[in-house]
């Protein structure tokens, strides 16, 4: 079979922490530490008209400064992954895949390496496993590391030039060059007992691989753009995902990623609204032959959904206006809003279809 008719698998991108141990010890780091806040000020913000690239020196000089290591633990379970300083008192954004085998109860551990190879004791400020996102706070918050520069997602273009730094394989304050290669991607990523869901994500063929999760995707002016989050790989014969880059990165904007992280640091919670609903997917041809229609049967009905009308027993058929295919809309919908927006369904009860609104509500 042709890579083209391929199957592609999505996976998060932390690494296993036995392969960065085998790694690390090749790493040999030389970056300067300086106190402020990271801006490429030697950087344009522009390519290099010659090479449709950006001035990738100067920008990694004064952006791997704000990037860190990140290695979580707890027992003989482990990983490793990248970050960045994001705020002033240490506070560290990265995914929350890469700390997750710390989370959950006593035992677990979380350290961050520094560019100049310093370390430090980190904890767990809050997780948002929904969207991948979590914040650290580094234990060694009076150093007065660089805060990375935030740009905005809102304005990126395909073909933009854009670089990734993180620590891939284990290999701390490494620096990859590519292109925006499209926008607006919704990628959902399997994960340990919990879906990730990547709205409006970032595509990039900057090479991104193992350990580059929670790391920073920036533009020429070294500001940062995405949270680099899990790349597509190409499985083998047996279907085994080959781990490694081919040009299909993904990253979590920062315009959806700074105010979870902002939530993160205020309140330890995301914060998302909730619907009130638990449903079920219909298969089309379970409908077919049932004679149900097809769309998200109502498991449970509390809160907002009871306030819209809804039921258990019925059965929703659209979202927004969209044929409802699959119960990750309605994830989507509430990652995506805030308490008080409205979420337009249709539902069927008895054979009758019914248009309602949805207030959704603070959880």
């Amino acid at each position: 079979m042709s890579v083209a008719r391929s199957r592609l698998l999505i996976v998060a991108i932390a690494e296993a922490v036995i392969v960065a141990a085998l790694v690390i010890a090749l790493v040999v780091v030389s970056i300067r530490r300086s106190g402020g806040t990271a801006n490429a000020s030697s950087a344009t913000g522009q390519a290099d008209p010659g090479t449709a690239m950006c001035a990738a020196i100067p920008l990694a000089n004064q952006v791997l400064p704000s990037i860190v290591t990140i290695s979580a633990s707890r027992g003989v379970q482990g990983g490793t992954g990248s970050g960045q300083v994001f705020r002033d008192g240490g506070y560290i954004l990265t995914n929350d895949h890469v700390i997750s085998p710390a989370a959950g109860g006593a035992g677990g551990s979380v350290s961050v390496q520094y560019s100049d190879g310093h370390n430090s004791d980190a904890t767990i400020v809050g997780r948002d496993p929904s969207t991948d996102l979590a914040v650290l706070k580094a234990a060694d918050e009076a150093k007065g590391y660089p805060v990375i520069g935030l740009g905005s997602s809102a304005d990126l273009q395909v073909g933009q030039p854009v670089v990734a730094l993180g620590a891939p394989l284990g290999l701390a304050s490494t620096v990859t060059s590519g292109i925006i290669s499209a926008l607006d991607r919704y990628v959902p990523v399997p994960g340990d007992n919990v879906t990730h869901h990547l709205i409006g994500a970032i595509q990039t063929d900057a090479a991104i691989n193992p350990g580059n999760s929670g790391g920073a995707l920036v533009n020429c002016a070294g500001k940062l753009v995405g949270v680099n989050a899990a790349i597509a790989t190409v499985p083998n014969a047996s279907g085994v995902s080959g781990g490694g880059s081919v040009g299909l990165g993904f990253a979590i904007p920062v315009d959806l990623a700074k105010p979870i992280a902002d939530q993160l640091i205020k309140t330890g919670k995301p914060g998302h609204p909730t619907t009130g609903l638990q449903v079920q997917e219909i298969p089309p041809a379970v409908a077919q032959a049932s004679g149900a229609p097809a769309g998200l049967f109502v498991l449970a009905s509390t809160g907002p959904a009871v306030t819209a009308g809804l039921k258990p027993g019925d059965v929703i058929t659209k979202v927004d206006g969209q044929p409802a295919v699959s119960s990750e809309q309605i994830v989507v919908a509430t990652l995506t809003r805030q308490a008080g927006d409205d979420l337009k369904l249709t539902y069927v009860r008895a054979g009758t279809s019914t248009d309602t609104t949805l207030t959704l509500a603070a959880p």
